[in-house]
C-alpha cells in the first residue's frame, strides 16, 4: 500500500522565503519530505510553536539583521519573500548562480 501522507513541497530549491514568526529570510538549498533532524533539536523548540514532523522541511542559507547562518525550517513556518532583495549569505555564490531575472539556480544544474 502506498504512503499518501507525503505531499509535494510548496517551495522550491532556489526560492527566497521568510520565516512566518521570526525575523529572518533565506534561499532554499535543500528539502526533506518530512522532518529529518534530531529529536533533541525538535524538542528544543517551545511546545506552543513546535511544528509538525509530517511536512516538508527546508534547509536555508539564512540571514537576519545581524548575521548569516543555515536554518532548518518547517513548511508551515515559511512564506514567500516578496522583497526582491538578494540574499547576502556568503555561501550563495558557492551553491547558486543568479540569473538575469534574479532567480537563484543551482550551479552546474542540468537544464530541464
Amino acid at each position: 500500500m502506498a504512503d499518501n501522507s507525503l505531499r509535494e513541497a510548496k517551495f522550491a530549491i532556489g526560492q527566497v522565503v521568510r520565516h512566518r514568526i521570526f525575523p529572518f529570510r533565506g534561499v532554499i538549498f535543500d528539502v526533506d519530505p518530512v522532518f529529518a533532524n534530531t529529536e533533541e533539536w525538535w524538542l528544543a523548540i517551545p511546545e506552543e510553536i513546535r511544528p509538525r514532523k509530517d511536512q516538508p522541511y527546508y534547509h536555508l542559507l539564512a540571514e537576519n539583521d545581524e548575521t548569516e547562518y543555515t536554518a532548518y525550517v518547517s513548511e508551515q513556518n515559511l512564506l514567500p519573500d516578496e522583497t526582491g532583495l538578494p540574499v547576502r549569505h556568503p555561501q550563495v555564490p558557492d551553491i547558486f548562480e543568479i540569473g538575469d531575472d534574479g532567480h537563484y539556480r543551482i550551479r552546474n544544474a542540468l537544464p530541464n
